[in-house]
């Protein structure tokens, strides 16, 4: 049960490359691994779960307290050999000057030795005082090792570590020599997501192999073993059990152009009362019987025009949605939901329940942390109590509305972000709620419970009377 963070100089050093081979090279080896990863964020951990062949779990100063981020950590570290906990951008990096929300601070937080993963292309003997200013930046970090990454050669492997064993006491658990086919692609948000990948399970063996051969797995785990096993906070260490009635049926939509979904989110979902059944808004021509959508994010960009030949889904979701189903959607659920996206000069057809075009734009729309309070036009009663302030969510779209009825009802007003017009997010019509931020299921903001409520109100409301899911097919 013990834990290291993969962490990194800066963005783009192949932290995620590197994280996701270390965890299929440990479960190749028999050790469970059980990944994390640092903030906001659903790419990556789709990778690192994939590879750990268990959910991935967000740890996000943001969106939840440190005594959350605390409880969670501890209760599925304690069900693997190894946790792994891969950073964002670098390791002090971070919104507060004070480095409050860095990696850094995660890292002391649960007591996690640090590995930093270097990009080496282009330096030699200048990586020695990289290497020391992390060290002396702040003391009580405790950086275990580097893995020097992008290696060009022997040569150059050489001259790095002769620099790192002179000038530095820390020592070298691995170099990764330069490779493009291991690369993972990158694009408008990020990488590649595993589930769009021709292959990703031959990818990420590909990963591990290499990680393998050129990376001290047992100097690692080693390390790894150092760290103090993590103590919840007034939470229960072993992982929480569902509900054996529950009582609504919400369908998500999980495909190629919707994915983006926190796992905690999901259970805490079932949790408070809904059993989970999944579709394919590709190739499913019947929703599933239902008594509610949610509809994540993801790239329905990429997929538009598969989206808009399967018309026979697209047409009872829109006469499900006029008939009063209840529906959320985030982002590309949002985009599903308006009347077309265009793209690289094509344009699509969507469900059209939304007044609204959109539009991908070259550069990111809105990006980054979100604060929302609700109106009283948010139909989830319950959303917005007990907070102390605004709802804390977060955002990452190239895309915007264009042609946007200007009657809309909104369930939030943005205090910080951009949301659908810069003071608004959450288009409310019917039983919709759509924006584009994500939520987190939290004490700060405990959606599910509140969109589940919603559900089953309107469930005992229709009384015998079939859901609009089924009317709709």
């Amino acid at each position: 049960m013990g834990h290291l963070y993969i962490s990194a100089a800066h963005k783009s050093s192949g932290k995620t490359m590197i994280t996701t081979g270390l965890a299929r090279a440990f479960v190749n080896k028999g050790v469970s691994v059980q990944p994390f990863k640092k903030g906001p964020d659903y790419i990556d951990p789709k990778w690192l779960g994939e590879a750990a062949g268990r959910p991935c779990f967000n740890l996000d100063y943001n969106s939840q307290s440190h005594a959350e981020v605390q409880d969670l950590f501890a209760r599925y570290d304690l069900q693997a050999d190894i946790s792994l906990i891969e950073g964002n951008k670098g390791l002090h990096d971070g919104v507060d000057l004070d480095g409050s929300n860095s990696n850094a601070a995660l890292a002391k937080h649960l007591k996690a030795p640090v590995i930093l993963v270097v990009n080496a292309l282009g330096i030699t003997r200048g990586i020695a005082p990289l290497l020391l200013g992390y060290q002396a930046f702040d003391g009580d970090v405790y950086l275990a090792g580097v893995i020097l990454n992008n290696v060009k050669g022997p040569r150059h492997e050489e001259k790095l570590v002769k620099a790192v064993q002179h000038y530095t006491d820390m020592e070298v658990l691995g170099v990764v020599h330069q490779n493009p086919s291991l690369t993972l692609d990158e694009r408008h948000l990020g990488l590649r997501p595993h589930n769009e990948h021709p292959d990703a399970q031959a990818h990420i063996e590909m990963l591990a192999a290499e990680v393998d051969a050129q990376v001290d797995l047992c100097r690692l785990q080693a390390i790894a073993n150092t760290a103090p096993a993590p103590s919840p906070i007034g939470a229960p260490t072993a992982v929480s059990t569902l509900p054996e009635r529950r009582d609504v049926r919400i369908a998500v939509a999980k495909d190629a152009a919707f994915g983006f979904y926190y796992e905690d989110d999901l259970e805490a979902l079932q949790r408070a009362g809904a059993r989970i059944v999944y579709f394919n808004a590709l190739n499913d021509v019947y929703l599933p019987t239902c008594d509610a959508l949610f509809l994540g994010g993801g790239f329905p960009e990429t997929q538009m025009a598969k989206l808009e030949a399967n018309k026979t889904l697209r047409v009872r979701i829109q006469a499900a949605v006029e008939a009063g189903l209840p529906v959320y959607a985030e982002c590309g659920g949002l985009m599903y939901l308006s009347r077309s996206i265009s793209w690289n000069d094509e344009r699509h057809e969507m469900v059209g329940v939304i007044p609204a075009d959109t539009t991908m734009k070259p550069i990111p729309q809105g990006r980054g942390y979100t604060q929302l309070t609700p109106t009283e036009n948010h139909p989830w009663p319950g959303i917005g109590d007990d907070l102390n302030g605004p709802i804390r969510a977060h955002e990452f779209h190239y895309s915007s509305l264009e042609n946007i009825d200007p009657n809309l009802t909104y369930a939030y007003d943005v205090e910080r972000g951009q949301g659908v017009d810069g003071q608004h997010d959450g288009i409310v019509i019917h039983n919709v709620v759509a924006n584009f931020s994500h939520l987190r299921d939290t004490s700060r903001c405990a959606w599910a419970k509140a969109f589940t409520a919603f559900v089953r109100q309107l469930k005992a409301d229709r009384g015998k009377a079939p859901s609009p899911a089924q009317v709709a097919g």
